[in-house]
C-alpha cells in the first residue's frame, strides 16, 4: 500500500496543473486548438484514475478550458465526485467548475441534493460557505425545493458569514420555489434586526429585490424600513431602503407624510452623491408629487433642483448625466421649478458627450409652451445642421417631431410653420427616421383640414423633387416622406393648382428605382389624381385634353405592370384595364368621370394598432386547422427550390454590376471615418488617425450638401418653404390677437373692482390658453372591431418569474404551505408496541422527568414570548402608524381607535411551573409520556385545576365568547404580579377617536387632531380633515391664525404674519380631504386657543360666493405629550429623583372598568403603563420639550385617585385638570 502511495506521488509529480497548462497554450499560439485537444486527452486519462488529487487538478484544468469558451458538460460526473471530496481545497474547486457549467438540463444535478446537505450541515463554516456559493449558481427547482428548509435553518446559523450567504441565497430559492417564500418570510424579516451589518444588509437586499417587482406585498414592512433608514449609517442599505419607499408610497400615499422630512435631511447632510441622488430621485419620483399639504413641500421642490443643478454643473460627466435624468422626473409634476433652468439646459447641447445631449433633449420636450415652442425648434434646427454623427442627428430629429406633436399638437399656433419644418427635415441626408416624418404628414393632414391646402401644395414640390430623395445613398431613409406625399396628393387632389404635372411627376420612369410598398402608393394614387382631373376637364369640356391625359396614363402604368414587387404589379395590371377601359369609352363620347370619382368617395379613419388582436373568432372556425392538404414530397417538387435558389444566388451578380469608381469609394471610405471620430461609443486605435480624419478630404463633404439644398430651389413654382419666415409671420398673428382682445376687453365696463384687477393684471401677461391657434386639431378615434375590449394583457410577459412571488404575506401560514422536512423512515410504528409492554421503573425515571419539565418549560417560555411578539405586532399596525406619530421602536402602547388596547403580561416564576399554564402542545407532549407520570401528581393540584376549569366554563358562557388559550387566561396568583408596559386584556375597549370638532356650517365641517414629535423640540401638527357637507364647489380656501406671543403658524416663505396658509386641495361635493399644518410652541406648561378663519368659494350653478368660516383651536397640554415607553428600572430611578414636584386629584362617582379608564388616558393624553397589579398603575408619558411626568392611578369602589409627579408644576397641575375632566365623563 505504501508502495502504491509512493508511486501515485511519483506519477503526479509529472502531471501538468493549471499553470502548466496556460504556459502551454501562450506557447502555442500557431496551433492552440491541436494543443488544447491534446490536453483534454491528458485530462480524459487523468479523471480516470482513483487518485481525489489528480481527478481535482483534472477539473480545475477543465474549468479553465471553459471559460475559453469548450464544452466540458461531458465532465459532469466528474465534477460531482471532486465536489464530494473530503478536503476543502478539492471540494472547493468541484463547486466552482460546477457553478460555471452546470445548468436546469444536466442530468446528474440531481445527484448533488444529498452531498450539498451534508455540506450544509458540515461544522466547517468553509465548507458550508462553498456550498451556498455554488448552489446559488445551478439551483434548479428541484433542488429549491428539497433544501429550502436546509437553508432556511441556516438563517440562524451562529456564524453571520453564514447567515449572510444563507440570506442571500434564499432569493434563488424563491425564485425557483415561490411556495418557499411565505413559510421563510418571517425569519427573513428577522435578520432585518440581525446584529450583524453584513448579514442585516443582505437581509435588505433581498426584501428589496422581492418588493421592487410586487411592493404591494411588503407594504406591512414600512415602519421597520423607516426605523432602519432613520437609524442606520450603510450608505448601501440606506440607498435599497430608500428605493423600496419609492416604490412602496404610491400604494399607500400617507406614507410620503412621514418620508419627506427624513429624506429632506439626507439630502442636506449627506456627502454621498449615490446617496444624494437616490434621495432626490425618491422625493421627485414618488413624494413630492403627493399632496401632503406640509408647509416645506415646496421648499422641498427646491432643495431637490437646487442640488441637482450643482450635479449638472460639475465636471464630472457621470453626476452631469445623474442630475439631468432626475431633473427630467422632476419636469412631469413640477415644470415650472424646472423651466427656470432652461439656460443651463440649452447649454448641455453643447457638450461633446453624446449621452448628456440626449439627456439634455428629453428636458426640452417637457419644457415646451406655446410661446416658446418656435423658438426651441428653432435652435434644435441649427443643431441638427451641425450635428456630427447620424446617431446624435436621427435622435435629434425624433426629438423635434416628439416635441411639436405632444399631446395631439397642443403647443403648435400655426400647422404651416410645422409642415415647413417638416419639409425641412427631409433634406438630411442618411437618416433612418423617414417614416416618422412621413407619418407626421399624413396625421396632420388628415386632422388639420384648413392646412390641407397647403400640405398639398408642399407635397407636390416634394414629388417634383423626388429625384433628389431618391438618389440618396439611403434608399430606405428620407425616401420614406414620398410615400406620404403621393398619399396626400392623391387623397386631397381637389387643393391641387397643377394637378396635371403633379400626374406626371408620379408617372416619372425614375419612381420605378422607390421601394416596392412606396411604388404601390403611387400607382395607387395615380389613379385618385387621374379621376379628379378627369372630373375637372369634363366639368370645363375639353374632352381632348381628358383624353391625352388618359393617354399618358396608358403609356406610363407599363412599367409599373413589369415591377418584380407582386404588390406593385398586380395594382398596375388592375388599374391599367380599367384605364384602358375608360379610354374606349371615352372614344364613344361617353363621360365617365362620376364613376371613376365614385372608386374613392368617403374618407378613411385611422384603425387602432391592436385592432387585428381584438376581433373576434367566429364560432366554428379553427385557425390552426389546414385549409388544404399539405403538399406531399415528390420528385417534381424536389425541382423548383432548386430553380428558386438558383435564381436567389444570381440575383446578388446584378446588384455588382454597378462597379463604384475610387473616388466615390475614397469619399465613403472618409465619411466612415468621421463618423467614427465623432462617435464616443467607438473605441479608437490612437490619436493619430482621427487628426487625419479631419483635415483636408472632410471638407469636400460641404459644397455636395449645399448643392442638394440648393437644387429644389430652382424647381419653378415649387419654392421650398423657410420655417424662419412663419415665426415672424406667428408673432405678427399673436401681436393682432392681443390687440383684438384688448379692444374687447376695453369695451366692457365692469361694476366690480376685482373684476378690473383680474382684467388689468392680464394685460401685460399672456397665457398658453391665450394663444389661440391659428387651425384647429381634429382628435379622431381610432377604430376597433366590434365587441373588442381594450385591455393590456398583450403588454404581459407570460414567462416573468415574478409573477409566481406575488403572494399576500400577510396570511396566516396553513400547514400544507409548510416546508417540506427530509426524514427518515418512520419507525415508531414499530416501535410503540414495545414501549407500551414494557414498564418504566419510577427510580430511574426520576432525574429525565426533571429534565423534561424543565424542557417543557422552556417551551411555554417560549410560545409565551411568541404571543407577546404577536400583540406587540399588532401594535405596530400600519394604519397606526400612518395616522400618529410614531414612538421610538421599543413597544408602542397607543393603538388605532377602532382596535383593543395591546397587553403584554409578564407572569410570576413560580406560576409558570404550574400545570394549568400547559398549551395545547403541552397536552399533546403529557399524552405521549408515560402513564406513571399522571399518577405521579398530587391529588390536591388535580382538584385545583378541575375547579379552575370549571370557573372557566362559567366565564365562557357569561361572555359567550370562543375560549381563549390557556395562557392567556389569568389565575389568582398571576393577578397579583406586575404588568408592564401595558394595560389588562380583561374586556374589550370602547371605540375612541381622537379628531374633535373644530367649527361647523351649512358649506363645511372641520375636525382636528393635534400630533407631537420627540423629533421636533418646539412643533406640533395640527391635522385637519375638511368635509365638504354642501352641493357647492368648494375652492380657494385658505386657513388664516392670530400667532400669539406663545403660538405661531409655519407659513411659507416671503409670506407675513398676516398671510393665510393655502389649502392644497378643492372639495368636491360630499368629498373629505386632510391638510395638515404646523404650529411653532415657545412654552407648552399652559393651554391655549388661539382664533382662526377659513375662507373659502362655494361654486355652484347660480354662480359663486365668498364665504368664511370661524374657529377656536384649542392647544391642550396632552397635545404636547409623545407616548413614550419607560420601564420599570427606569420609572423607578425617575421618582427617586428630587428634582420632579408633585400634586394629586381625586374623582368620585367612576362606574368604568378600571382597564377602560387606563385605555382612555393612555389614548388622550398619550400615557404608557410602565406596571399594573390590581386596581393600581403606574403611568410615563414625556413632553416634546423633555418634560417627565409620572402617574399612579389607584381605583376605589367608586373613586379614582391619580397622583403626579412632573419636572415642571404648573404643566402638571395643568395636565391632572385636563385627565380629571376626561375622567369626570365616564
Amino acid at each position: 500500500m505504501a508502495l502504491k502511495m509512493v508511486k501515485g506521488s511519483i506519477d503526479r509529480m509529472f502531471d501538468k496543473n493549471l499553470q502548466d497548462l496556460v504556459r502551454g497554450i501562450r506557447n502555442h499560439k500557431e496551433d492552440e486548438a491541436k494543443y488544447i485537444s491534446q490536453c483534454i486527452d491528458e485530462i480524459k486519462q487523468e479523471l480516470k484514475q482513483d487518485n481525489i488529487a489528480v481527478k481535482a487538478n483534472a477539473v480545475c484544468k477543465l474549468t479553465y478550458l471553459q471559460m475559453l469558451g469548450y464544452d466540458i458538460s461531458w465532465a459532469a460526473f466528474n465534477i460531482v465526485e471532486v465536489m464530494s471530496a473530503s478536503k476543502f481545497t478539492f471540494k472547493r474547486i468541484g463547486y466552482l467548475a460546477a457553478s460555471q457549467c452546470f445548468h436546469e438540463g444536466t442530468d446528474v444535478i440531481m445527484l448533488t441534493t444529498n452531498q450539498i446537505r451534508k455540506d450544509l450541515s458540515s461544522p466547517s463554516q468553509y465548507d458550508t460557505g462553498v456550498a451556498l456559493t455554488g448552489l446559488s449558481c445551478f439551483v434548479t427547482p428541484d433542488l429549491a425545493r428539497d433544501l429550502a428548509n436546509d437553508i432556511m435553518t441556516l438563517m440562524s446559523h451562529t456564524k453571520p458569514y453564514i447567515r449572510k450567504k444563507a440570506v442571500l441565497i434564499m432569493y434563488k430559492v424563491f425564485l425557483k420555489y415561490p411556495e418557499s417564500l411565505r413559510p421563510a418570510f418571517p425569519r427573513l424579516k428577522e435578520k432585518l434586526e440581525d446584529p450583524d451589518p453584513g448579514v442585516q444588509s443582505a437581509a435588505v437586499n433581498v426584501i428589496c429585490e422581492l418588493a421592487r417587482r410586487n411592493p404591494k406585498n411588503y407594504l406591512s414592512l414600512a415602519p421597520l424600513f423607516f426605523k432602519l433608514m432613520t437609524s442606520s449609517t450603510n450608505n448601501w442599505v440606506l440607498i435599497k431602503i430608500i428605493k423600496l419607499f419609492g416604490a412602496l408610497t404610491p400604494l399607500e400615499p400617507r406614507l410620503g407624510k412621514k418620508l419627506i422630512e427624513p429624506l429632506t435631511n439626507l439630502i442636506h447632510s449627506t456627502s454621498a452623491m449615490s446617496l444624494l441622488y437616490e434621495c432626490v430621485n425618491t422625493v421627485i419620483a414618488v413624494l413630492i408629487s403627493l399632496s401632503s399639504g406640509m408647509p416645506s413641500h415646496s421648499a422641498s421642490i427646491q432643495l431637490c433642483v437646487q442640488k441637482l443643478r450643482i450635479l449638472i454643473e460639475d465636471s464630472d460627466q457621470n453626476l452631469k448625466y445623474l442630475g439631468l435624468l432626475a431633473m427630467s422626473k422632476i419636469l412631469r409634476t413640477h415644470p415650472k421649478s424646472v423651466q427656470s433652468h432652461k439656460d443651463l439646459i440649452l447649454q448641455c447641447l453643447d457638450d461633446k458627450d453624446e449621452s448628456i445631449r440626449l439627456r439634455a433633449l428629453d428636458l426640452l420636450y417637457g419644457m415646451v409652451s406655446k410661446k416658446n415652442l418656435m423658438e426651441i425648434v428653432k435652435k434644435l434646427m441649427t443643431h441638427v445642421d451641425k450635428a456630427e454623427g447620424t446617431t446624435y442627428r436621427d435622435e435629434l430629429l425624433t426629438k423635434i417631431i416628439d416635441i411639436c406633436s405632444q399631446s395631439n399638437y397642443q403647443y403648435i399656433t400655426n400647422f404651416e410653420w410645422y409642415i415647413s419644418i417638416l419639409v425641412e427635415l427631409t433634406r438630411l441626408e442618411g437618416t433612418r427616421h423617414g417614416h416618422l416624418i412621413a407619418a407626421q404628414m399624413l396625421d396632420v393632414a388628415i386632422r388639420v383640414k384648413a392646412i390641407r391646402r397647403f400640405a398639398v401644395s408642399q407635397m407636390s414640390a416634394l414629388l417634383d423633387s423626388a429625384h433628389l430623395v431618391a438618389s440618396s445613398t439611403q434608399r430606405n431613409g428620407i425616401c420614406e416622406v414620398l410615400y406620404a406625399a403621393a398619399w396626400i396628393c392623391g387623397e386631397f387632389s381637389e387643393h391641387l393648382q397643377e394637378p396635371q404635372q403633379t400626374l406626371e411627376a408620379m408617372l416619372r420612369p425614375k419612381v420605378t428605382t422607390l421601394p416596392g410598398h412606396i411604388q404601390a402608393v403611387y400607382v395607387q394614387n395615380v389613379v385618385k389624381l387621374y379621376a379628379s382631373i378627369l372630373q375637372r376637364q369634363e366639368q370645363a369640356g375639353e374632352a381632348e385634353t381628358a383624353q391625352e391625359v388618359t393617354q399618358l396614363v396608358v403609356e406610363r402604368l407599363p412599367q409599373f405592370v413589369q415591377s418584380a414587387d407582386l404588390e406593385v404589379q398586380e395594382r398596375a395590371s388592375c388599374i391599367l384595364q380599367l384605364v384602358k377601359h375608360v379610354q374606349k369609352l371615352q372614344a364613344k363620347g361617353v363621360p365617365m368621370a362620376d364613376e371613376v370619382s365614385a372608386l374613392f368617395a368617403g374618407e378613411l379613419n385611422p384603425v387602432a394598432p391592436k385592432a387585428q388582436k381584438k376581433v373576434p373568432i367566429p364560432e366554428g372556425l379553427d385557425l390552426d386547422a389546414w385549409i388544404n392538404e399539405p403538399p406531399s414530397d415528390s420528385e417534381s417538387e424536389d425541382e423548383k427550390p432548386r430553380a428558386m435558389f438558383h435564381d436567389e444566388e444570381q440575383r446578388p451578380s446584378r446588384h455588382r454590376q454597378p462597379e463604384v469608381d475610387e473616388e466615390e469609394l475614397a469619399r465613403r471610405r472618409e465619411a466612415r471615418k468621421q463618423e467614427q471620430a465623432n462617435n464616443p461609443f467607438y473605441i479608437k486605435s490612437s490619436p493619430s488617425p482621427q487628426k487625419r480624419y479631419q483635415d483636408a478630404p472632410g471638407v469636400e463633404h460641404i459644397p455636395v450638401v449645399q448643392i442638394d439644398l440648393s437644387v429644389p430651389l430652382k424647381v419653378p413654382g415649387k419654392c421650398m418653404p423657410m420655417s424662419d419666415q412663419y415665426v415672424k409671420l406667428e408673432e405678427e398673428r399673436r401681436h393682432r390677437q392681443r390687440l383684438e382682445k384688448d379692444k374687447k376687453q376695453r369695451r366692457k365696463k365692469e361694476k366690480e373692482r376685482k373684476g378690473r384687477r383680474r382684467r388689468h393684471g392680464s394685460l401685460p401677461t399672456e397665457s398658453d390658453e391665450d394663444i389661440a391657434p391659428a387651425q384647429q386639431v381634429d382628435i379622431i378615434t381610432e377604430e376597433m372591431p366590434e365587441n373588442a375590449l381594450p385591455s393590456d394583457e398583450d403588454d404581459k410577459d407570460p414567462n416573468d418569474p415574478y409573477r409566481a412571488l406575488d403572494i399576500d404575506l400577510d396570511k396566516p401560514l396553513a400547514d400544507s404551505e409548510k416546508l417540506p422536512v427530509q426524514k427518515h423512515r418512520n419507525a415508531e410504528t414499530a416501535k410503540s408496541p414495545e414501549k407500551e409492554d414494557v414498564p418504566v421503573v419510577e427510580k430511574k425515571s426520576k432525574k429525565p422527568k426533571k429534565k423534561e419539565k424543565k424542557h417543557r418549560e422552556r417551551e411555554r417560555e417560549g410560545r409565551k414570548k411568541e404571543k407577546q411578539a404577536t400583540k406587540e405586532k399588532q401594535g405596530e399596525d400600519l394604519d397606526f402608524w400612518l395616522s400618529t406619530t410614531p414612538p421610538p421602536a421599543a413597544a408602542p402602547t397607543l393603538v388605532p381607535p377602532s382596535e383593543e388596547l395591546g397587553v403584554t403580561t409578564t407572569a410570576p416564576e413560580d406560576t409558570a411551573e404550574e400545570p394549568k399554564r400547559e398549551g395545547p402542545e403541552d397536552q399533546e407532549d403529557n399524552a405521549e409520556q408515560d402513564p406513571d407520570r399522571k399518577s405521579s401528581r398530587h391529588k390536591k393540584k388535580k382538584h385545583r385545576k378541575e375547579k379552575e376549569e370549571r370557573a372557566r366554563e362559567k366565564k365562557k358562557t357569561k361572555r359567550k365568547q370562543p375560549e381563549p388559550e390557556p395562557e392567556a387566561e389569568p389565575s389568582a396568583a398571576e393577578a397579583a404580579g406586575p404588568l408592564e408596559n401595558g394595560a389588562a386584556d380583561e374586556e374589550p375597549v370602547p371605540p375612541m377617536s381622537s379628531y374633535c370638532l373644530l367649527a361647523e356650517n351649512t358649506y363645511i365641517k372641520m375636525t382636528y387632531d393635534i400630533q407631537a414629535s420627540l423629533q421636533k423640540d418646539s412643533q406640533v401638527t395640527v391635522s385637519v380633515i375638511l368635509e365638504n357637507q354642501s352641493s357647492s364647489f368648494l375652492k380657494s380656501m385658505e386657513l388664516s391664525v392670530l400667532d400669539s406671543l406663545n403660538a405661531k403658524m409655519a407659513r411659507p416663505e416671503g409670506c407675513s404674519a398676516h398671510d393665510g396658509v393655502p389649502v392644497p386641495f378643492q372639495l368636491p361635493p360630499g368629498v373629505s380631504n386632510e391638510a395638515q399644518f404646523v404650529f411653532t410652541i415657545q412654552s407648552i406648561v399652559m393651554a391655549q386657543k388661539l382664533k382662526g378663519t377659513l375662507s373659502f368659494i362655494a361654486k355652484d350653478s347660480d354662480g359663486a360666493t365668498h364665504e368664511k368660516l370661524d374657529f377656536r383651536l384649542h392647544f391642550t397640554c396632552s397635545s404636547y405629550l409623545v407616548t413614550t415607553p419607560c420601564y420599570s428600572d427606569a420609572f423607578a430611578k425617575l421618582l427617586e429623583s428630587r428634582d420632579l414636584s408633585m400634586s394629586s386629584i381625586k374623582v368620585d362617582g367612576i362606574s368604568l372598568s378600571f382597564q377602560n379608564l387606563l385605555a382612555k388616558i393612555c389614548f388622550y393624553h398619550h400615557f404608557s403603563v410602565v406596571e399594573r397589579v390590581d386596581s393600581c398603575a403606574s403611568m410615563y408619558s414625556r413632553s416634546i420639550q423633555g418634560h417627565h411626568i409620572c402617574l399612579l392611578v389607584k381605583k376605589g369602589e367608586s373613586s379614582v385617585s391619580v397622583d403626579g409627579k412632573c419636572s415642571d408644576a404648573t404643566l402638571l397641575s395643568s395636565l391632572l385638570e385636563e385627565v380629571k375632566g376626561t375622567l369626570a365623563q365616564c
